[in-house]
């Protein structure tokens, strides 16, 4: 059996794996100007750096926005298209190896998807993610670069941004320990530095990511919510989202390859009626 080329097309940035006998091997991310450009920039990436041949690929599945703008086959290689809900859920069920789960997909915005099983259905979303968080930046910031904010950001304080419930009373609420934010930015003065800055960024995005999932999994009694796309990769997950497990009594996943996980489920999509 050939290999499965799984590819997640975004608008500037393509996510591409190949899945051989149910196993991932070697994803890679390329970055162009447009989505077309990208696609293609990265099959041929893929297949050199792979030491792949042309006709080594079995089929190549696509998914994302920018999958819109491909109407032929790649390459000459038979070529079909997913729903992204369905990649995102497929991906998400495989590297956590969770049957039951929310899976969080923090893109340019973010989306929530129930995967029961082989069910995965759409259950909503909100307009905060990476492009919130490359937007606020390049005004407040002026860069859009998410390591650089990222760097900054781990040499900031939260303190002197956010207002916390220990700031506002001398004794934890019900639920709401010392520590829980109360307000965002609330603490923010106009001299605050640019690592603050980037801190309280940051910590804004992925608390309303957060936040959001809980409530949209206690709707469906989802406890298990597993994170994916690129803002997973940030060092600031590891503190953020611990703290609201401990809050809500919830568990969220971070797998292998969260990043990769809508190309992976669109390789894992093949075949699949």
């Amino acid at each position: 059996m050939g290999i499965i080329i799984g590819i997640d097309v975004g608008i500037s940035t393509t996510k591409i794996v190949g899945l051989r006998d149910g196993r991932v091997s070697a994803p890679i991310r390329i970055t162009a100007a447009d989505p077309v450009t990208s696609l293609y920039g990265a099959f041929g990436k893929y297949l050199h750096d792979n030491n792949i041949k042309l006709s080594d690929v079995q089929h190549v599945m696509l998914t994302g926005v920018g999958a819109a703008y491909v109407q032929n086959d790649v390459y000459g290689v038979s070529t079909t298209k997913t729903d992204e809900f369905i990649a995102d859920g497929l991906g998400a069920r495989y590297e956590s190896g969770l049957e039951r789960a929310m899976v969080v997909s923090m893109g340019t915005g973010t989306s929530f998807v129930m995967c029961e099983g082989d069910n995965m259905r759409h259950i909503g979303g909100i307009g905060i993610g990476g492009g919130t968080l490359q937007g606020l930046s390049r005004i407040m910031l002026n860069t859009s670069d998410i390591k650089q904010v990222s760097a900054l950001a781990m040499q900031g304080d939260i303190k002197h941004i956010n207002l916390l419930i220990g700031d506002i009373s001398a004794h934890p609420l019900p639920g709401l320990p010392m520590e829980a934010t109360a307000s965002i930015f609330a603490r923010a003065q106009n001299d605050a530095s640019k690592e603050d800055i980037a801190c309280g960024i940051i910590s804004m995005v992925l608390q309303s990511i957060g936040s959001a999932a809980v409530l949209a999994a206690q709707g469906i009694d989802c406890r298990d919510m597993v994170l994916i796309g690129n803002l997973s990769l940030l060092p600031q997950c590891k503190d953020i989202f611990p703290a609201l497990e401990k809050l809500y009594d919830v568990r969220f996943h971070i797998p292998k390859y969260s990043q990769f996980c809508t190309a992976i489920g669109a390789a894992l999509a093949y075949g699949r009626k």
